[in-house]
């Protein structure tokens, strides 16, 4: 059996957001924020959970060597590098593109690089073919001597998403009575866990573009943890949200972001809790979320991601709001 190991100190703040729910038509005390961002490994984020199974697994296996995929501003890259690096472990991340092509001075990479990983770029490779590049590098790696061990994409298998059944076992203990968990749908593993936990129809999953078949997805991973056969169409999916695609500014997601940063000082990032809060707001629109419901938001973390973020950093900074005071009256000594 693999052995679940600690990279973080639980349980995280369960936050009242009052004036926030106020903004969206929600009572005050209807909804609370899971501080996942707050994990303290790496910068946070909701990677960590899956990271304590999927690494144990690796140790379990006497690897040296973590290899991963993701995008180039990838949260998960980023916190299998901090796992990397607190365990004592080398970690290569596997990348598409070029790094001429990448914001290589910006957002994730950044801490990738003082994580100490190292990066192999996979040019022209799309998401389908990653896994596949994945293997060859570690073929090599065991060329070398190494003996790599693979994380899956986004930490994503039904071994990584019983971290999540352990934060939905969390989140039950600090609000039993919670009706509604809304949570960003990336590569699928935190919502089959949460539904392992909370069931399908207390979580509400909004889809970031990263999968094909998001309900495929998840119910898959939601089957393998539940050890019963879950249906996609019992699942509650958003996909509403995508926009344009991954990775890509969504108008009502650079909204929602504005809405919690105004109301309660929360920072949102624009590819997955941005979506995430944007899902929430068009489901108090639309009746699916009503006042009175005792709901969550999941903050699956993703700050430095932000400033990656070419565009979002953009509309942020033309957003800064001068103050240029009146002339002062005459005698006031200002």
């Amino acid at each position: 059996m693999t052995a679940k190991i600690a990279l973080s100190t639980w349980p995280t703040p369960l936050e009242r957001a009052p004036r926030l729910a106020v903004a969206l038509g929600l009572g005050e005390d209807d909804l609370r924020i899971k501080r996942d961002d707050l994990i303290g490994l790496g910068g946070g984020g909701n990677k960590v959970r899956k990271l304590e199974w999927t690494v144990g697994a690796a140790l379990a296996a006497g690897a040296d060597t973590l290899v991963t995929t993701g995008a180039a501003q990838s949260n998960h890259a980023r916190l299998t590098a901090a796992a990397g690096a607190r365990l004592g472990l080398d970690v290569v991340l596997v990348f598409p593109g070029t790094r001429d092509g990448a914001a290589s001075g910006s957002g994730n990479l950044v801490l990738d690089g003082l994580f100490g990983a190292r990066v192999f770029w996979a040019g022209d490779s799309d998401p389908s073919t990653m896994a596949g590049v994945a293997d060859e590098v570690c073929d090599r790696l065991r060329s070398e001597g190494a003996r790599p061990f693979v994380i899956p994409f986004g930490g994503s298998s039904p071994l990584g998403a019983r971290g999540y059944v352990d934060g939905g076992e969390e989140l039950l203990a600090q609000l039993p009575d919670v009706e509604h968990v809304v949570v960003a749908l990336g590569s699928g593993g935190t919502m089959a866990g949460l539904i392992g936990a909370l069931g399908e129809r207390r979580v509400l999953g909004v889809h970031c573009g990263a999968v094909a078949e998001p309900a495929v997805t998840v119910a898959g991973l939601a089957s393998a943890v539940t050890g019963r056969a879950v249906a996609p169409e019992s699942l509650r999916i958003r996909t509403d949200q995508v926009g344009a695609g991954y990775g890509v500014l969504h108008g009502p997601v650079l909204e929602a972001m504005r809405t919690a940063a105004l109301t309660e000082g929360l920072v949102l990032d624009p590819v997955y809790s941005g979506r995430a809060m944007a899902g929430l707001v068009a489901a108090v629109r639309d009746g699916d979320v009503r006042p009175g419901s005792r709901t969550v938001l999941l903050h699956t973390g993703g700050l430095p991601g932000l400033f990656g973020h070419t565009e979002t950093v953009h509309r942020a900074v033309e957003e800064l709001r001068a103050y240029e005071p009146e002339a002062a009256a005459p005698g006031t000594g200002i």
